[in-house]
């Protein structure tokens, strides 16, 4: 008989465990639909480090990736493009074409020259793009990003951003991999769109 109460009180519980969570749990879905449908980018016109010019039809190639960040960036940017290359690097290997963005939140900063010379570090195969400051902010919020000047009492700063790399597949968003994922992790997830 106390098994059988037992199990009713636990059969019980979970039911109104399910019942509280359920709501919670669709909610966080929504939220992560509502992130993805969010992240659609918008129109646009830059130069990359070269005076090409950029557009959105810039982002339509079989797969792109965008990663948002800056010159001065003392760790996740670097680490993030130095991952990057090692990625492009293996994915030459295997005869698959990825497409990467490096779109600068500094264009105080990071003029086309400063551009191209620090992305000379990374093999050249990371196109630069720098440009009007209102132009670069509303790209990357257009792409879910946020950055923020934060300033020191001696007048300089960094920026403090979000840093995901945005996957697009013929121009819209289809993934995203972080500065977290490990190689062999991005790549399985590169490899998806490609």
């Amino acid at each position: 008989m106390k098994i059988k109460t037992s199990i009713s009180i636990l059969i019980g519980c979970l039911g109104i465990f399910l019942f509280i969570m359920l709501p919670i749990i669709l909610s966080v879905e929504d939220k992560k639909d509502e992130y993805v449908a969010s992240i659609t980018g918008s129109s646009f016109s830059l130069k990359d480090v070269n005076n090409n010019i950029i557009t959105e039809k810039s982002f339509e190639g079989q797969a792109t990736a965008l990663f948002f960040g800056f010159t001065n960036c003392p760790d996740v940017c670097p680490m993030t493009l130095n991952k990057l290359t090692y990625i492009l690097n293996e994915l030459e290997k295997e005869k698959k074409n990825l497409t990467i963005f490096f779109i600068s939140i500094d264009p105080e900063r990071d003029t086309p020259e400063v551009m191209k010379n620090y992305l000379s570090s990374f093999e050249n195969k990371i196109i630069g793009i720098t440009g009007e400051s209102e132009k670069i902010f509303l790209l990357s919020k257009s792409w879910g990003i946020k950055s923020e000047k934060i300033f020191s009492e001696d007048g300089s700063y960094t920026v403090d951003h979000s840093s995901p790399i945005i996957l697009l597949k013929n121009g819209k968003y289809s993934s995203r991999i972080t500065h977290h994922n490990d190689i062999k992790e991005s790549l399985n997830i590169i490899k998806k769109i490609l």
